[in-house]
């Protein structure tokens, strides 16, 4: 029987990299896990859970900033290196930052971390970038489908990938997943859950842009993290795989889902309103719907005893305007993988909002 691999995980303390973790433990996948991360374990906001999991004897943490070359072997050689495979989410993820913060936290890091991979001899680099940077459109996306990256994090993830095509003899495959939900998710679904519960709140209708048919495909991050491990002996080198649950989510669906997870009413601008109001700009229209949550959230949370919680109902304008995330996902699926969450469901988002109220950072009345 072979020996399992030492694994490398970059950013292994955000959402999907806390859920990674806890998956290769769980299931005995690796003899080391060694996690790097700006951000230290202790100030992260784990679960009880997930502390056990990180004091697991599998796995180790250094700290680092991976962007930097004066620090990456210090990572590579950590608790003895040769780690087998490296799984790149150390991407900065926050939508509207200024190029220059992309430009390190996402290309730069792709770029350090790529060429480190391969002078340490490492089996397989897997990227994960997003589906974002394909050409918004009705038609699903594939992975040979055009690109035109439409937020901020997109462009650089684009570029980040083709800093992997510079690496000569690099094994890498390419990952690039729909809106991940799940456990630990701020960025996705979740801002639409806290946005519904402030309408619960002042127990109005939650009118949202656009209309129902807009598509906003999805994955949940436990099929995420098994793709990720799944694509570190499967694909071939510099292909890409995309990622996406069966569901075909749109804001339809996410809206019907939400009226039952919070007991609301929800209702949507339509097409040409939308576009009236957005004519001028999306910044306002943004700040204005962003400053009109802020308030109720406060008093859930007040109301709740919560005096401090990273969660918002901050919606970026970015993530605002008419741009269909429809994504083709079953090209993995003739490697041999298999989805087990087929789409989204009350239980699922559920279990997200447990897991932060258990944190003690949600409101607990907002779920009946």
């Amino acid at each position: 029987m072979s020996e399992k691999p030492r694994v490398l995980i970059l950013g292994g303390v955000g959402f999907i990299g806390r859920n990674l973790v806890s998956y290769l433990v769980k299931n005995s996948l690796c003899s080391k896990i060694c996690v790097a991360d700006k951000m230290l374990i202790q100030t992260a906001g784990l679960s009880e859970e997930e502390s056990k999991i990180f004091a697991h004897e599998t796995v180790t943490f250094k700290q680092a900033n991976v962007a930097r070359e004066a620090t990456i072997d210090k990572v590579f050689e950590h608790d003895g290196g040769k780690y087998k495979y490296v799984i790149n989410l150390a991407a900065a993820t926050k939508y509207s930052q200024p190029e220059e913060a992309y430009q390190e936290n996402i290309v730069q890091v792709t770029a350090t971390c790529a060429k480190a991979a391969k002078k340490y001899g490492c089996s397989r680099f897997v990227e994960v970038s997003t589906a974002q940077v394909y050409e918004p459109g009705k038609k699903p996306s594939n992975e040979g489908s055009k690109t035109k990256p439409w937020t901020g994090v997109a462009r650089a993830s684009l570029e980040a990938e083709n800093k992997l095509k510079e690496v000569k003899g690099l094994n890498y495959v390419i990952v690039r997943p729909a809106t991940v939900y799940g456990p630990g998710d701020t960025l996705g679904i979740t801002p639409r859950i806290i946005t519904g519960a402030t309408y619960k709140k002042k127990g109005k209708t939650m009118k949202m842009l656009w209309d129902k048919k807009l598509k906003i495909n999805t994955v949940h991050v436990r099929d995420v993290c098994r793709a990720l491990w799944f694509l570190t002996s499967h694909g071939d080198s510099g292909t890409v795989w995309n990622l996406a649950d069966q569901n075909d989510t749109d804001q339809g669906s996410i809206a019907e889902l939400l009226e039952q997870l919070l007991g609301i009413k929800t209702d949507f601008f339509g097409p040409v309103a939308s576009k009236l109001a957005t004519g001028v700009s999306m910044k306002t229209v943004a700040d204005t719907a962003n400053d009109k949550h802020l308030k109720p959230w406060s008093e859930l949370c007040k109301e709740n005893g919560i005096t401090d919680t990273p969660l918002t109902p901050y919606l970026d304008e970015e993530l605002l305007y008419d741009n269909s995330l429809s994504i083709d996902g079953s090209a993995i699926t003739k490697l041999g993988f298999k989805y087990e969450v087929p789409k989204m469901t009350i239980p699922l988002l559920k279990e997200v909002v447990n897991d932060y109220i258990k944190k003690g950072i949600f409101p607990k009345s907002v779920i009946s």
